[in-house]
């Protein structure tokens, strides 16, 4: 849960536009996807080769390869890093810390969904479906949460290996993932996250049925 924002309506645009080669070039790399995206829905992902995307998007090999490091990239990346780092950068302090993970997913969730990328169903479907992609994903999804860990650690004061913190951070991230995974090819909505969240701050309340 990107490579250009949802277009702002006229007179309220956040910042400049960007310039001819710039809009140039995230075309050829929106391109790229969706040639890429197309060939992995029809003929499998292992069964695709960088030679076949890249002719299918009207580029030379050479090109493909100015913009994604390989087939695999294509379809992780989402071009949001920047976003991301500066919203973290940003968060209003003195929340605690269900208060920081729910802002957290509530910003990075309406991030994402207003990027035609990030948000495609297909693209996701993609990423959980391929085993091939399986190992690179998990990969991510730990990167994702040691950068939690630390960013966690530096805003509630803790040290980084603060086994609460860390036991916080895993159950968390664990709901997170788990919402997602169960969720193949379907949105999760952002209620869905922030329940789960309350439930967990709440102690996991079960009750009789």
């Amino acid at each position: 849960m990107i490579d250009t924002p949802t277009a702002a309506a006229p007179g309220t645009c956040p910042g400049p536009r960007p310039g001819l080669r710039e809009r140039q070039k995230a075309r050829t790399r929106a391109d790229i996807r969706s040639a890429a995206l197309e060939l992995f829905k029809t003929q499998g992902y292992e069964a695709t080769t960088v030679a076949q995307i890249a002719d299918a998007a009207d580029v030379s090999h050479t090109t493909f390869f100015r913009y994604f490091q390989s087939k695999e990239q294509v379809i992780i990346s989402d071009d949001l890093e920047a976003e991301r780092v500066a919203l973290m950068r940003n968060l209003k302090p003195g929340l605690s810390a269900f208060g920081v993970v729910r802002e957290l997913i509530t910003q990075m969730f309406q991030l994402a969904e207003n990027d035609e990328w990030a948000a495609n169903p297909d693209r996701y479907l993609v990423l959980h479906s391929e085993p091939a992609l399986r190992a690179t994903y998990q990969l991510e999804s730990d990167r994702i949460i040691s950068e939690a860990t630390e960013y966690l650690a530096e805003y509630l004061n803790r040290a980084p290996d603060d086994t609460s913190l860390r036991v916080f951070v895993a159950a968390v991230s664990g709901v997170v993932f788990h919402l997602s995974e169960i969720s193949v090819g379907a949105t999760v909505p952002l209620e869905v996250y922030l329940e789960a969240l309350d439930f967990m701050e709440q102690g996991f309340p079960l009750t009789s049925s």
